[in-house]
């Protein structure tokens, strides 16, 4: 569950395809796909460029039409657009770096854009909110657009549609080793399409589709941190210096302190006896650090899985380190009671809050991440099976 308390639930298979089509972009209202124009701005006096949207409307509507910036925290720049008589409209903006836009047309029709460097031309119904809509001349959209045909071209396939029907009978059936079988192909599945939608953000970056993309983790982040890696790496130039690159940078930097590869910041928190106990105590074996807590109900499902390889390899240098988000201590205790749950627990009972889940930039749980002796996450999220297959190859390993 997250901050605004939604289940994240262990994903079934149906739950895994809808998720393709729900990355939230801000072009969601563009109902028609777009076409290269590759017409460019003109160099503005005193710094920037100039840009030119033009476009029509279809249906006119009594009222107004205007252009505003999407900017999240600041003021955002805002004018009208005028109509005429033939229908069309032509607006010049001056830019000094890519940006979010949306044009209102009548408080009727919203259409969103992203602009650069490219002229663009936009046709609009602009009657209603679900109006035709249609953008030309705009690389970005183009990428966005691309990306989602991918997407959809994975989970309208007849693989994936036939893995759905076998999904749904073996659910009816409580077939669980068969459900988890189909997961696991899907997964496969997936992970094919996901490397070539990397492929394609890491060619065509720089672009702020690119980095809307990954903001919206279109591809995991965790699995895919070198995608993240390689588009940081294009952000040089003009690009270093745009207000959408410095906050991709911010988050890049957040998710490189976690990635695969790296050291675990350091946990300090009480035990349940409330003596302080670092996770870098933990050092010299191998250590699932997991956050949860009571009133999460997937959390609360994986804990059989997590008990089950504890119990199996804790004799062979395993162990968890449990990190509660609870609030009650008596919530916590008894959770720990109920699910069996005998390794180490430490929590400061401060919910969302607790000084843990920031350092870790926690939005959601089941979180977990695997260490290795030295303190080193060599994996992130291993839910169900994945736990136990992971330490079977390390300990096999470690015993040929």
């Amino acid at each position: 569950m997250n901050a605004n308390t939604r289940t994240k639930a262990i994903a079934s298979l149906k739950y895994k395809k809808l998720l393709a089509y729900v990355f939230l972009l801000f072009v969601l209202s563009i109902s028609c796909s777009s076409t290269s124009k590759n017409e460019e701005a003109q160099v503005a006096p005193g710094g920037g460029w100039t840009i030119t949207v033009t476009g029509k409307v279809a249906y006119p509507q009594p009222g107004n039409i205007s252009i505003m910036e999407l900017k999240e925290g600041a003021s955002a720049w805002k004018d009208t657009i005028k109509l005429k008589s033939n229908n069309t409209f032509v607006k010049k903006i001056t830019l000094t770096e890519p940006g979010y836009y949306r044009i209102n047309f009548y408080e009727k029709q919203m259409v969103d854009l992203i602009l650069y460097k490219n002229n663009i031309e936009v046709s609009a119904d602009g009657n209603n909110a679900q109006g035709a809509a249609e953008i030309k001349g705009s690389p970005d959209i183009d990428i966005i657009r691309q990306v989602q045909g991918m997407l959809n071209e994975l989970n309208s396939s007849p693989d994936v549609v036939k893995l759905n029907e076998e999904f749904t009978q073996a659910s009816q059936q409580r077939d669980q080793e068969k459900m988890v079988e189909l997961q696991q192909r899907y997964q496969t599945l997936m992970k094919a399409s996901h490397d070539k939608v990397a492929a394609v953000l890491i060619e065509k970056s720089p672009s702020l589709a690119v980095i809307n993309l990954l903001q919206n983790n279109v591809i995991d982040r965790d699995q895919y941190f070198s995608t993240y890696d390689a588009v940081a790496g294009k952000l040089k130039g003009d690009w270093a210096n745009y207000a959408v690159s410095k906050a991709f940078l911010d988050q890049y930097n957040s998710l490189k302190k976690l990635a695969v590869g790296q050291p675990a910041p350091e946990i300090a928190l009480p035990n349940p006896e409330g003596q302080v106990v670092k996770l870098s105590s933990m050092k010299g074996k191998y250590v699932l650090v997991d956050f949860w807590a009571k009133w999460c109900g997937p959390c609360r499902a994986e804990n059989p899985n997590v008990v089950k390889a504890f119990n199996k390899y804790k004799d062979k240098g395993f162990t968890v380190f449990g990190v509660s988000l609870d609030r009650s201590k008596e919530d916590w205790l008894k959770a720990i009671k109920d699910d069996g749950l005998t390794w180490t627990h430490v929590s400061d009972l401060k919910y969302w809050q607790s000084e843990a889940a920031k350092t870790y930039n926690i939005t959601g749980i089941p979180f977990s991440l695997l260490l290795d002796p030295n303190g080193v996450i060599i994996a992130k999220n291993l839910r169900g099976s994945a736990l136990d297959n992971k330490l079977a190859e390390i300990f096999e390993k470690k015993t040929n």
